[in-house]
């Protein structure tokens, strides 16, 4: 279609979906209030409820949490909630084109209209004002693949929505250096914060060597961490997961490397050990405990039916999520490596275990609505892994501020 086309149907969709959205109901200030983190075992696995009266506030936190009883935000279910998303379908410029599902010509709705409850206890709704009060001054970053870039970009554009002035964000870096170097850094001048977002799928680094015929190929070195110019950060949202599913590490195969040795043959769940023991040992030697807040986003869902996204594998034509706890996929043997590795870390790190809350989203994926310069065509390369944008990560973000709530009362001065 010709430019004028696409704008003139890019328009008529987003007046569609402006009075779509404007059928929600006004998010109403919640009068309960979350507070989490369970601090004899440093693991974001628990949160406690508190109802807020006049004079119970959060900088009562002290006086608050000691009373409180747990309760697992990670256990729950999708309910169907008619407020607003936390931002309107196709409004946000951060928004990469591959999730961009409302641009790319999703005509249903329903992906947005699911909230995540937990069974035993609510969660606050995100309120983008107070989270940038808290990061005042602040670095936060994202550093893994593409499901945490997923979520920077749902935390970026919820924080956006609620500027009045949307001219005082603006991009430290450029599209172009996230192209070549894959770092893209946002800032809130208003806030003096910035959020960023740096490439590292593995968290350790990506090689390459020249094999005895002076060939160069790429090995993986399961002993270097990738990069550390965010080792300051206020905040670090760390994840990884999804490649080491690819074909190159599952086979292992004159992939991975320690020093100078490549193995000639690896198992990639002794792979994924070593790397995240390494990514350990860089983080209780290199991060000040007393200045940054570590947080570790599990492993994301995803919902190829007869086959993988190169084997025909697809998710189109979802529009619920799962409803039987009994019908969600094995939980991933990536993550018990990752719990037990977290387990003895001296560094205190918050485990967002999202992946049972996404095992139900068979829905949230963009599938065949991908860029528009992807042809559609039967048999295209679905997208089931990555997850619509406004959707599901504007939850794990949720679930982020819940828990920077509770710990926002000691969160430590920009330095």
């Amino acid at each position: 279609r010709s430019p004028t086309a696409l704008a003139l149907a890019l328009a008529t969709r987003l007046r569609f979906a402006a009075d779509y959205i404007a059928s929600f109901t006004s998010v109403s200030s919640s009068n309960t209030c979350i507070v989490s983190d369970v601090r004899s075992n440093c693991t974001l696995s628990s949160v406690t409820a508190v109802e807020r009266t006049p004079g119970n506030s959060l900088e009562d936190g002290n006086d608050v949490i000691k009373d409180l009883s747990s309760c697992d935000i990670f256990n729950g279910n999708w309910v169907l909630d008619d407020s607003r998303p936390a931002y309107i379908p196709g409004s946000c410029p951060y928004v990469d084109d591959s999730f961009n599902c409302f641009k790319n010509g999703r005509v249903d709705f329903s992906y947005v209209r699911y909230r995540w409850k937990p069974f035993d206890c609510q969660i606050p709704r995100f309120n983008g004002r107070k989270m940038l009060e808290m990061l005042r001054g602040k670095r936060l970053v994202f550093v893994g693949d593409s499901l945490n870039r997923n979520m920077w970009e749902s935390l970026v554009c919820s924080l956006r929505e609620s500027l009045k002035d949307k001219r005082s964000l603006f991009e430290v870096s450029t599209r172009n250096e996230y192209r070549t170097q894959g770092f893209f850094s946002l800032r809130f001048q208003d806030y003096q914060c910035t959020i960023d977002f740096i490439k590292s799928p593995f968290l350790v680094q990506e090689w390459k060597i020249s094999d005895k015929s002076e060939i160069r190929r790429e090995t993986l070195r399961l002993d270097m961490i990738q990069g550390s110019k965010y080792s300051d950060a206020d905040i670090i949202v760390f994840n990884t997961g999804h490649w080491w599913t690819h074909q190159k590490t599952g086979k292992g195969k004159n992939y991975f490397q320690e020093g100078s040795h490549v193995y000639d043959r690896m198992e990639v769940k002794e792979a994924f050990t070593k790397a995240l023991k390494t990514w350990a040992q860089w983080v209780d030697s290199n991060i000040d405990r007393k200045h940054t807040r570590v947080f570790f986003a599990g492993y994301s869902s995803s919902h190829f039916r007869k086959g993988q996204w190169d084997t025909g594998g697809n998710c189109h034509g979802e529009t619920e999520p799962i409803s039987n706890e009994t019908s969600l996929a094995p939980y991933p043997w990536m993550m018990s490596i990752l719990e037990s590795v977290i387990s003895e870390m001296k560094t205190p790190v918050f485990y967002l275990n999202i992946t049972k809350m996404t095992a139900y989203r068979k829905d949230g994926h963009p599938s065949i609505y991908r860029p528009l310069e992807i042809p559609r065509t039967p048999g295209m390369f679905q997208d089931c892994s990555h997850w619509c944008l406004p959707g599901v990560p504007d939850f794990w973000n949720e679930l982020l501020y819940a828990a920077l709530l509770i710990s926002g009362h000691d969160l430590p001065n920009n330095h």
